[in-house]
């Protein structure tokens, strides 16, 4: 049994006998034409090979997104490599159920210069470390992606910015290539769409996406211990690494046009203290934006060279996109982040200066 069907727990509803699921919907990525997809159809149903990547420091969409697609190729007959550009390549702990993990290569696996390469979630070619240089000299390149702020680099970009997840946009890739949806495909696609809807809390969540939702739950898999999984569980290292970073937490009533901005940052010394892994932190963020005095939340990751990686969260009055591509970086008006080279002070003063008012 894999581990990815070990997170899904009951037996795969496709079967002969099951209950016929409903079509997906093209209503998924609206902001996308016939026109666009085309291409990206030839593409793949002409390619031999396939590189599927995803940016450094995967989170579920990234990873998921890619693990989905990879699952549909290989279906298909064709050759296929996922992976991210780091070193060391670590899946984070909280996503090492998902299914298909053997199509996870190293960075140096991928070809210098690939046939066909797909990224995912990658808002900005930096965001795909080792494998930058890869994407750039792909014979073709294709950009899946729903951030905003991506400047559509590649050969072809399938961009929605209205999609709530790039999850979203491999679910209608799928369709359009005649893949069905298994078990496995829908624990990562599902795995995505929770992950950047925060288990479809946030405002970008529609009903479409809950209509996805109802299918990928249709093949079997067990939502609850994905859930599980994705937000409850924990080291106790992570543990005492938050009570830090919340034992530091600034709350500023007065930045963001008097709505509040809250921050704190962990440095890599606590990380090392404790045994925890940089991945291991990405949802300490989820916890800092719970503070009811603040519509912004920063959070500042010191990495081993010195580096702060800025994620931010607005709880929609702030366009915190605005305010990272100030810094150089980008995301979404509810979600962003850059990466600083400067104190943690002259950061914080930076990024509240760059708040646009609501």
């Amino acid at each position: 049994m894999s581990a990815g069907q070990q997170a899904a727990g009951a037996p795969a509803t496709m079967t002969a006998g099951a209950p016929v699921l409903p079509s997906p919907r093209s209503e998924q990525a609206p902001g996308l034409t016939d026109g666009d997809w085309q291409p990206v159809l030839a593409a793949i149903r002409g390619a031999s090979s396939v590189d599927l990547v995803c940016h450094v420091l995967p989170d579920g969409d990234a990873l998921g997104s890619a693990l989905a697609a990879g699952i549909a190729l290989r279906s298909l007959g064709i050759e296929v490599r996922v992976s991210f550009g780091d070193d060391p390549q670590v899946v984070p702990g909280s996503l090492e159920f998902l299914p298909a993990q053997d199509l996870l290569v190293p960075a140096s696996a991928v070809p210098e210069r690939p046939e066909l390469l797909i990224t995912f979630d990658v808002a900005d070619p930096q965001r795909l470390g080792l494998l930058r240089s890869r994407a750039e000299a792909a014979a073709t390149a294709v950009v899946i992606d729903h951030h905003a702020s991506n400047g559509g680099f590649g050969t072809y970009q399938l961009i929605d910015p209205a999609a709530p997840a790039t999850a979203v946009l491999v679910d209608e890739l799928l369709r359009r290539l005649g893949v069905p949806l298994d078990r496995d495909i829908a624990t990562c696609l599902y795995t995505g769409v929770a992950t950047d809807t925060g288990s479809f809390r946030y405002a970008a969540t529609t009903p479409a996406t809950h209509e996805l939702a109802s299918r990928l739950l249709a093949t079997g898999l067990r939502h609850d211990l994905i859930s599980r999984r994705l937000w409850d569980t924990q080291s106790f290292g992570y543990l005492k690494v938050l009570a830090a970073a919340l034992d530091r937490a600034v709350l500023e009533r007065g930045a963001a046009d008097g709505l509040g901005l809250v921050w704190t940052w962990v440095p890599y010394a606590d990380l090392t203290a404790h045994g925890v892994l940089p991945e291991e932190i990405e949802g300490l963020i989820d916890v800092v934006r719970k503070a009811s005095e603040a519509e912004v939340t920063l959070v500042l990751k010191e990495d081993p060279d010195g580096s702060l990686r800025g994620s931010s969260r607005s709880k929609g009055a702030v366009d915190v996109a605005a305010a990272c591509g100030a810094l150089g970086g980008g995301g979404h008006v509810y979600a962003a982040g850059f990466t600083s080279h400067s104190t943690v002070d002259t950061t914080v003063a930076r990024f509240r200066d760059a708040l646009p008012p609501h």
